[in-house]
């Protein structure tokens, strides 16, 4: 006879009340649709209080630049793969959006020179370390040698070749990456030259990513090539390397050198 398959016994399921807590949800600012300033110490006059408003808004102004290009095109660009090699673009952009939409509450630049190093030949700023980690000093020198964003790429002007500080706005740059707020002891030297840099990008992105010099070369190459001189730039050539391009062979060098010193003997007698 057949044996009827036995029915699984279904138990009714208990109902069972849980009470939430009115705990609320954590929420922060939402600084990404407005550029927040920087405060500007009330020892700066009002004509230094000018010029430095005008140059940070100028960094932000080539922060942006060089983000939208990353935004856009990825490490494929052969601008970013110059300085930054393959390494994933997302460190690249953060440093960058720090300095655009960050907390700059308390990243506070002053001119009263308060910690006496102004004096020092070549000066044009410092940031005060353990006296103040999220201050920077801006002396006078600044004011009388740092060109505006407006001057990129004029008189005989290159990235390779000229200081990063040429222009007030990557200067800045490079103060702000020192402060704890933006720059967190992460963003730091790792390279400085042009050449490093470029070397720091093929032998150890990871490094190269977070090198401030390395963000300021990209950032003024990018707006150089896409807004100041569009297609073109003003990257330019390391001297060295345009030395060794027109060095000649030791061979021809020596026979030149001959030939001169017969000529100059010739016109001599």
């Amino acid at each position: 006879a057949a044996t009827a398959a036995a029915s699984p016994v279904i138990k009714n399921r208990e109902v069972t009340t849980v009470t939430v807590s009115g705990a609320t949800a954590t929420t922060y600012p939402q600084p990404a649709v407005e550029i927040q300033g920087f405060p500007i110490h009330p020892s700066c006059n009002n004509t230094e209080r000018i010029q430095l408003e005008k140059a940070l808004g100028d960094t932000i102004k080539i922060a942006q630049q060089a983000a939208q290009h990353v935004y856009t095109h990825g490490n494929q660009s052969e601008i970013y793969s110059k300085y930054f090699g393959q390494a994933p673009t997302a460190e690249v952009i953060g440093w960058y959006e720090k300095l655009i939409y960050g907390d700059h509450e308390g990243v506070l630049f002053r001119c009263d020179d308060i910690d006496g190093n102004c004096h020092q030949e070549g000066w044009g700023g410092h940031w005060r370390g353990e006296n103040a980690t999220d201050e920077t000093v801006i002396c006078p020198l600044s004011y009388t040698t740092r060109k505006p964003l407006e001057a990129m790429c004029s008189n005989g002007y290159t990235i390779a070749n000229n200081k990063l500080a040429t222009y007030f706005a990557a200067d800045l740059m490079h103060r702000l990456y020192h402060t704890t707020k933006i720059g967190e002891g992460a963003a730091e030297h790792y390279a400085d030259t042009y050449s490093e840099c470029l070397e720091l990008a093929q032998n150890n992105s990871a490094e190269a990513v977070r090198n401030t010099h390395s963000l300021q070369y990209f950032a003024l190459d990018v707006y150089a090539m896409e807004v100041a001189l569009p297609g073109e730039g003003c990257t330019g050539t390391p001297a060295e390397e345009q030395a060794d391009s027109h060095a000649a062979p030791a061979s021809s060098a020596a026979s030149s050198a001959v030939a001169s010193a017969s000529s100059s003997s010739a016109s001599a007698s």
